[in-house]
């Protein structure tokens, strides 16, 4: 009546993690070194002025509003 049959299929070989990880490593290094284009200069500059420039949008503004009616009052 008791049976000793599991349901769970016996490992024939063993987990190999390390060759998953290089595999990963190997697909993360492609997608950088796509990421890495012809525009990759103009998009890091992009992505650091926008950086500088988001903590500051009102003074940015009111900055760029005085430049504007400074440029007008001389001409």
């Amino acid at each position: 009546m008791s049976s000793t049959q599991s349901l769970v299929p016996p490992r024939t070989s063993p987990v190999d993690f390390v060759s998953g990880d290089f595999d990963a490593l190997a697909l993360h290094m492609r997608q950088c070194e796509q990421a890495r284009g012809r525009w990759f200069a103009a998009t890091l500059h992009l992505q650091r002025a926008r950086g500088l420039i988001a903590g500051r949008i009102v003074t940015m503004g009111c900055v760029a509003v005085a430049l504007v009616i400074g440029l007008a009052a001389i001409a």
